[in-house]
């Protein structure tokens, strides 16, 4: 009988942020944060009491995973670079997984899901997906750093949508106004009268409870696949130029 990987998951793109412990795809245990708190300050302690949780031991952890981006910058560089720092000091691999992916698996499967991840500043990360599987997640387009409103312009007219994560709940208001304006049913949440064979239809999917178990699970998918990261190759995905170089 074999035995899945045990997989440490962090999640530092979202403020609250998120860690999880794993064996294969079944989630052990998990949290989420505190979004008034940085990550600097707590993220050593939540693997620590999560493991303890578990009954396990850092030593015991076969795979390191963490969200890559786009994110917060500050909060992606502390998971990052911790994720880095404990692979390296236990030579294990470990497994990038871009959080709009994250984002977009917790949404379920369908046609075409929009993730979006709140950017600040009043504008969001927003990328479309296939989500064929909760293993087959296919990009439909890049990711961008744009306005809600813009946001709205790309995929306005995009029938049989579902609209995923953070910023999409934030934006609830205005993306039901678009879907009323463009002729789209709109359900919020699950919905048991959604109609399979109607296609002009909008759904706001459930808010996610804690990234990190989507993190884990796409990055188990990856080890099966062979396409896991090293501490010198794990690299963020910021898709947009951070405050300090903008100002240059």
């Amino acid at each position: 009988m074999t035995i899945e990987p045990l997989i440490l998951s962090v999640e530092t793109a979202t403020l609250a942020g998120s860690v999880a412990v794993s064996r294969g795809t079944e989630i052990m245990a998990s949290n989420s944060g505190d979004s008034r708190i940085s990550h600097s300050n707590t993220l050593l302690a939540e693997i620590d009491g999560l493991l303890s949780q578990n009954h396990s031991q850092l030593s015991d952890i076969e795979l390191f995973a963490v969200a890559v981006g786009p994110g917060s910058f500050t909060g992606l560089r502390i998971g990052i670079a911790t994720v880095k720092a404990l692979a390296a000091n236990l030579d294990r691999p470990c497994a990038g997984v871009p959080t709009l992916y994250a984002i977009a698996r917790a949404g379920g499967v369908s046609e075409n899901t929009v993730a979006v991840l709140p950017a600040g500043r009043g504008e969001v990360f927003a990328q479309m997906f296939r989500v064929s599987s909760p293993a087959v997640i296919n990009p439909l387009d890049e990711p961008a750093h744009i306005s809600p409103q813009k946001m709205l312009e790309r995929y306005g007219s995009v029938d049989n949508l579902i609209w995923c994560g953070e910023g999409a709940q934030v934006h609830r208001d205005l993306i039901k106004s678009r879907a009323q304006e463009m002729g789209h049913q709109f359900f919020d949440g699950p919905h048991n009268e959604l109609d399979d064979q109607a296609k002009r239809r909008w759904m706001l999917a459930s808010p996610i409870s804690n990234l990190a178990e989507q993190v884990a699970n796409l990055a188990y998918t990856r080890m099966q696949y062979n396409q896991l990261d090293t501490p010198i190759t794990l690299r963020a995905i910021y898709v947009r130029p951070s405050d300090a170089e903008l100002k240059l």
